[in-house]
């Protein structure tokens, strides 16, 4: 099975998939409000808009699985997320990254090793994950990895469609 073809919901309840962004570069983050990495949505939120129109998305998945660091509900996330850090890329339901919940998208996305050939478990809030136009994992960068960080712009921008 394919990333682009498991289902999941949007941060409003809807049904989805990542086939909604299909042909596009994106970078895939489990995300927290209150934790000490959260204003990396500052450079999640900048690189969405640099880059959608060449062909990019972030796309968040709130996590609540690391230090309860993610509490509240869908509302409360959608408002922190845009009155905070004006986000306006695609957020999707509150899952599990880890365990025996572990969501499908994220047990494929796991086997992917970082830099130093790591696998396995998401280790904290805000993991990053490049994936191809066609939907494939090409990187992986562990959460103290800045998203403007040279690394991630140079394998995000060797992705880009356009």
């Amino acid at each position: 099975m394919s990333l682009y073809d498991i289902p999941v919901k949007t941060l409003s309840g809807q049904d989805s998939s990542l086939g909604s962004q299909a042909g596009k570069a994106l970078l895939v983050v489990n995300v927290a409000s209150k934790c000490g990495l959260t204003p990396q949505y500052t450079a999640l939120e900048a690189l969405h808009e640099r880059l959608a129109p060449r062909g990019f998305s972030v796309l968040g998945f709130p996590c609540n699985q690391f230090g309860g660091q993610e509490p509240g509900t869908a509302d409360d996330i959608a408002e922190f997320c845009s009155a905070t850090y004006g986000v306006t890329f695609p957020m999707f339901e509150k899952i599990e990254v880890n365990g025996p919940g572990r969501h499908p998208i994220y047990s494929i996305l796991t086997e992917f090793p970082d830099a130093d050939g790591e696998s396995g478990d998401i280790q904290w809030n805000f993991e990053k994950f490049v994936l191809s136009p066609a939907g494939e994992v090409v990187a992986r960068f562990r959460p103290r990895t800045e998203p403007d960080s040279p690394e991630v712009l140079a394998t995000i921008e060797a992705q880009l469609p356009e």
